[in-house]
């Protein structure tokens, strides 16, 4: 890991997520950018009005770059190189292509989550960037003193199509020294046998080396419920789940697990796009 970008707006989680990013940064020895998106409304900026919005865009990216050099003046980023990069109006697909232009190799981001009509039709911001990364996104929720991760659950249906996102958690389980708890939730709706279900995973894991793992099978109403609630009883320091980045008409019939990982989960949630 040498390169990690953290979106900020300046608010308490993306502070948050920040700190985070500097314990990771400096235990690999890896750079941080800083990626401000701005809320401007960029229609103005046609031709016949520019004269008159264009100071309107330069108090704002003023104003941006001075929280830079505040944040940027914070004892926990001492020692780390930190990139200022603020983009007006940005989109989400844009993120992804500023990883894709930086060869980032991972996102960490703050995140309050979403529930109930907000999260119909609004989302949190982290759900929509796990929904396009291509890159593992780290979200997190809360303040942390330190960040370190003993015990990581990585959820899955233990399926072929997830062989090589099990391969990047191992890689970050590797990286943090963690132990990986390998869980398969059973529903009414889904259901296999324990036997059939250890069988699965066994054969999913052959071939790795990696050795730190267990192997759970947990029963619950849906899968979300018994991620988290499996989560709480051994009391994970991270969730890890793969994304298929659905989107448009597939993603409103179908959903996320992953998604709705990252809006209700109080623990730290990493996702890995299949």
């Amino acid at each position: 890991m040498e390169k990690i970008l953290v979106p900020t707006d300046f608010s308490e989680q993306a502070e948050n997520a920040l700190k985070v990013a500097a314990m990771l940064a400096k235990s690999h020895n890896a750079e941080i950018y800083l990626l401000h998106m701005m809320e401007i409304p960029m229609q103005q900026l046609d031709p016949i009005n520019a004269h008159s919005d264009v100071p309107e865009v330069l108090f704002f990216m003023k104003l941006a770059h001075k929280k830079f050099n505040d944040l940027m003046s914070s004892d926990f980023l001492e020692g780390i190189t930190v990139h200022e990069t603020v983009k007006a109006d940005i989109t989400f697909n844009e993120i992804k292509d500023a990883c894709q232009e930086l060869d980032i190799d991972m996102i960490v981001m703050g995140s309050h989550g979403a529930t109930g009509i907000k999260e119909m039709f609004v989302g949190s911001n982290a759900e929509k960037v796990v929904r396009t990364s291509e890159i593992p996104v780290l979200v997190i929720k809360n303040e942390h003193d330190s960040f370190e991760i003993s015990d990581f659950v990585f959820a899955s249906d233990f399926k072929n199509d997830n062989k090589e996102t099990y391969k990047q958690a191992i890689k970050f389980a590797e990286s943090i020294n963690a132990k990986i708890h390998l869980l398969m939730v059973n529903t009414a709706s889904h259901f296999i046998t324990t036997s059939e279900a250890k069988d699965r995973i066994n054969d999913f894991i052959s071939g790795q080396t990696f050795d730190n793992y267990t192997i759970n099978i947990y029963n619950d109403v849906t899968v979300e419920q018994g991620i988290l609630n499996f989560s709480r009883d051994i009391d994970a320091d991270l969730i890890g789940i793969s994304t298929h980045g659905r989107q448009g008409i597939a993603h409103f019939f179908n959903g996320s697990i992953s998604e709705d990982l990252v809006n209700h989960a109080k623990r730290p949630v990493i996702t890995f796009k299949i």
